[in-house]
């Protein structure tokens, strides 16, 4: 009989031992899993969701800045429009009150020379705004992408 608990208890201590083993094998295969895991968490983080918050930041300031400028090309269209109205006003005027068909006819060579230079100086000048415009749309998506 003493045999037999001998062997029983040599039998538990050997499962004991086994089940320990098993378990610490199997808590390590979790925590290497957990480690695992972590890691690409912080991969994805780092590597997706960093750079997706800043290319959204900088999508809604390039976003402010074509709001501010379309508003400024829009205030600038209407001076020139404002501008090209009153000096077409002035012309009409002149040519009112002008004694015969020659002065007239000065009067209408030198507007439309003006007019002429107004529009290219006006075109130049909407032309340096929409550029402006495009680098300040741009510049935010520059920076954002530089992070």
């Amino acid at each position: 009989m003493a045999d037999t608990k001998d062997t029983i208890d040599k039998t538990a201590t050997a499962t004991k031992s086994a089940t320990d083993k098993a378990a610490n094998a199997a808590k390590d295969a979790t925590d290497r899993m957990r480690e695992g895991a972590e890691k690409a968490r912080e991969g994805f983080q780092d590597k997706v969701v960093e750079p997706a918050k800043r290319a959204g930041e900088a999508m809604r300031e390039s976003g402010k800045a074509m709001a501010k400028n379309s508003s400024q090309i829009g205030v600038t269209m209407i001076d020139q429009a404002e501008t090209n109205a009153h000096e077409a006003f002035s012309a009409m005027r002149a040519a009112a009150k002008a004694n015969d068909l020659s002065e007239v006819m000065k009067i209408q060579g030198d507007y439309l020379r003006e007019q002429g230079k107004r529009s290219m100086d006006q075109a130049r000048q909407i032309g340096e705004l929409i550029m402006q415009f495009g680098r300040d749309a741009v510049q935010p998506l520059k920076d954002g992408a530089k992070k």
